[in-house]
Order: C-alpha cells, then sequence, then structure tokens
C-alpha cells in the first residue's frame, strides 16, 4: 500500500462545510471517511504482519527475540505512519474516494 508523506500526523481542525460539500450531509461525509478508515487500518495490519512472519519461529530463545533489530526497525516505521482517519481524510478533500449513495 503506498501511502502519501505528506499528510500530517497532527490532528488538524477542518472546515466541516468544505468536509460536507461533496455529499451534501457532513454525517454522509464522515462515514465514507470511517469506512475509508477501517480499509486502510485492515489493510497496513496485513502488510505488517505479512512482513514481521518471516521473522516469527517457534524456537526463538528470549535473546534473539530483544536483539532483532531488523524487526524493530519494521514496527518503528508503522508507528510513524499518519492515523488510517488522517488518510482517509486527506483521501476524501482530494476526491479519491469513489461512493455511491444505495437507493
Amino acid at each position: 500500500m503506498e501511502i502519501n508523506k505528506n499528510i500530517t500526523n497532527n490532528t488538524v481542525t477542518r472546515d466541516l462545510s468544505e468536509l460536507a460539500a461533496p455529499t451534501g450531509n457532513i454525517y454522509e461525509s464522515v462515514m465514507i471517511i470511517a469506512k475509508r478508515a477501517n480499509q486502510i487500518s485492515a489493510d497496513i495490519k496485513q502488510e505488517l504482519s505479512h512482513r514481521l512472519e518471516e521473522f516469527s519461529s517457534y524456537t526463538d530463545t528470549l535473546e534473539e527475540i530483544s536483539e532483532n533489530h531488523e524487526q524493530i526497525e519494521i514496527s518503528q516505521y508503522y508507528e510513524k505512519l499518519p492515523k488510517p482517519t488522517l488518510i482517509a481524510t486527506e483521501e476524501f478533500r482530494e476526491g479519491k474516494i469513489f461512493y455511491r449513495k444505495a437507493e
């Protein structure tokens, strides 16, 4: 999954009318962002699990577990990523999320 590095990790105050403009309703916009954030979160979790899977072994000793620097670097990379809600909000603002109303 490609994540935009320009997304800030900090909370930013948003104009509600700007978020509501594409759908005409702030609650619909928030639900679209929330569903996309759940998708992003699941993708990141799956990717992290896949990358850490190669380090798992059932015969590791306590010393080997605490000294695995590659695993620590991977975990730190994912901890520094912006939160899925911030990513989804930015995607929504840029018009990168496709949505439709069920009728």
